[in-house]
């Protein structure tokens, strides 16, 4: 559940668990496991089923979760044994918390961001707003569970239709900056 998050009191609880299996080497791979789910990739990437912007499920993503979650039934026999190695299939699950833009140089390019609660907006007419309750960032930016990000300018278009992860920018052929 906290896999990625980086929440300070689950890494509390967590060191404290491992001070108290530190005699015992099974538990305390198991609390080092879950301290290193907690803090994977020092808060940028998490452990998820779904596609960005979570409109799908992601086959191959549900299958390593449920994979895990089936080795953890025999978690002294399989984990701590011979088989360590089949943690492995958690990489499928994984995917970024971020957002960063870059230009059609694939150069570093900070833009203005607004990140909200997703709305979902399908099936309402004309272009209603996808985000509610938005703060105005400058990318890169973090994104929490159930956030969505949009830019906050027209002056640059994104390639993609999914603002989240890795996300390429063009120049808005269209945009005119005296009306900044």
């Amino acid at each position: 559940v906290a896999g990625g998050t980086n929440n300070a009191k689950v890494a509390s609880s967590l060191r404290s668990l491992a001070t108290y299996y530190a005699k015992e080497p099974g538990l305390l791979f198991a609390v080092r496991l879950a301290q290193g789910l907690v803090h994977a990739g020092k808060g940028l990437v998490t452990l998820s089923p779904f596609n960005p912007d979570r409109t799908l499920l992601h086959p191959v993503a549900l299958a390593a979760l449920t994979s895990v979650m089936h080795l953890s039934l025999d978690f002294k026999g399989l984990v701590l044994g011979k088989y360590h190695f089949l943690l492995y299939l958690l990489v499928a699950a994984m995917r970024p918390r971020m957002l960063v833009t870059l230009d059609t140089d694939l150069k570093p390019l900070p833009v203005t961001v607004r990140v909200g609660q997703a709305v979902d907006v399908v099936g309402q007419a004309g272009q209603p707003k996808t985000i509610t309750g938005f703060q105005t960032h400058t990318t890169p930016v973090l994104l929490s569970m159930g956030e969505r990000a949009e830019l906050a300018t027209d002056e640059y278009l994104p390639l993609t239709s999914i603002m989240e992860g890795i996300v390429i920018l063009k120049k808005n052929p269209e945009f005119d900056t005296s009306t900044k």
